[in-house]
This record gives structure tokens, C-alpha cells and sequence, in this order.
């Protein structure tokens, strides 16, 4: 098995939790994806993080890895996904088209918020540490740029994009699927 000379690289950032972008700005972590996208590099590349129990994973035009995890990690997980449900819930409702290869930038998001009640009733909900709104935002933004769902693409102006890695969460939230029986036991 022959792996590339960029492995380390690959992941330092994979074993942080982040993704691997097709879209990505950033030169290096496109270069990257490349490299890992050829057939012959993502297959022993897999075979290669899988020995140290890291499993390397293809999805839409991005890659992680993942693991099998013990019953607390896979609890926080879900605290995670909890928080991406009332994130994803945010974004959608400020732009439905909120996805892989959009743009925007806070100014965006806050001069909706000041004209739709219900962008701002989630935004709300969100903050449980009853911070300013503007700093609310800047932590979600913040933490979706830390887990490598968007990047900041221009800093002079502010402007972020949605890196491929975003559908993560969005077919994460797909394949959650409520029975008509527990919809009924929801309190509303």
C-alpha cells in the first residue's frame, strides 16, 4: 500500500473533526481533496487510517473520517446534532437555498433578522447563554467555520461561503425519520 506523501496533512485535519472540501477556497484543502478523490489514493488511504481506527469516509463531494465510538462520545454526538438541527433550522429559514457554494455575510443575516419575526424567534431559541444577538450569530458562524461547514472567504468584506461539506448535515437531518406514532406524543 502506497499512501501519498500529503497523509499527514490529510489528517492533522480529518482527526480534528473537520471535513475535506471539493469547494474549499483554500488552495491546500482542495489540492487535498484531489488527491484523496483519485481511486487509487482513497482506497489505500482508507486501508491505511483504518488500521489506526479511523474510518475515512466519501461523501458528497467531501470527505471525514469516523470511528466507532463508546456510548458517551456517541451521546455527545447527539447533543452536536441537536445543535445542528436548530442551526441548519436558522439557515433555512434565512435563505432556503442555504447550501453547498452559497455566500453571504452577517450584515445578511442581521438585516433579515430585523425584518422577519420568525428568523429572529430562532435565532432566540439558539441562545441559551443569553448573549447579544450579533454575538450569537458570530458563535454559530464560528463554530460552522471550526467544523469546516464554511469557510471565510473574503476577510475585507466579510463574505463566508458554504463549503460541500455542509450536505453532511443536511443528509444527517434527512435520514432522521420520526414515526407517526412518537409525532403524536411530540407536545407542540
Amino acid at each position: 500500500m502506497k499512501v501519498p506523501e500529503q497523509t499527514a496533512d490529510i489528517f492533522k485535519i480529518l482527526s480534528k473533526g473537520q471535513f475535506i472540501s471539493s469547494n474549499s477556497s483554500n488552495k491546500t484543502i482542495s489540492d487535498l481533496y484531489n488527491i484523496i478523490d483519485s481511486d487509487d489514493n482513497f482506497e489505500d488511504l482508507r486501508d491505511y487510517f483504518l488500521q489506526i481506527n479511523f474510518i475515512l469516509e466519501r461523501g458528497d463531494e467531501y470527505f471525514h473520517f469516523s470511528r466507532n465510538e463508546e456510548k458517551t462520545t456517541l451521546e455527545k454526538k447527539i447533543e452536536n446534532a441537536y445543535k445542528w438541527i436548530d442551526t441548519l433550522d436558522f439557515l433555512k429559514t434565512f435563505d432556503n437555498s442555504f447550501g453547498s457554494g452559497f455566500r453571504f455575510d452577517i450584515s445578511d443575516i442581521i438585516n433579515k433578522i430585523k425584518l422577519d419575526a420568525e428568523l429572529e424567534t430562532k435565532l432566540d431559541s439558539i441562545n441559551k447563554d443569553k448573549k447579544s444577538r450579533d454575538e450569537i450569530l458570530k458563535d454559530i458562524l464560528d463554530g460552522l467555520v471550526k467544523e469546516s461547514f464554511i469557510e471565510l472567504e473574503n476577510e475585507r468584506t466579510g463574505q463566508y461561503k458554504v463549503l460541500a461539506a455542509f450536505k453532511y448535515i443536511e443528509r444527517l437531518l434527512l435520514t432522521i425519520n420520526i414515526s407517526e406514532e412518537a409525532q403524536n406524543e411530540i407536545p407542540e
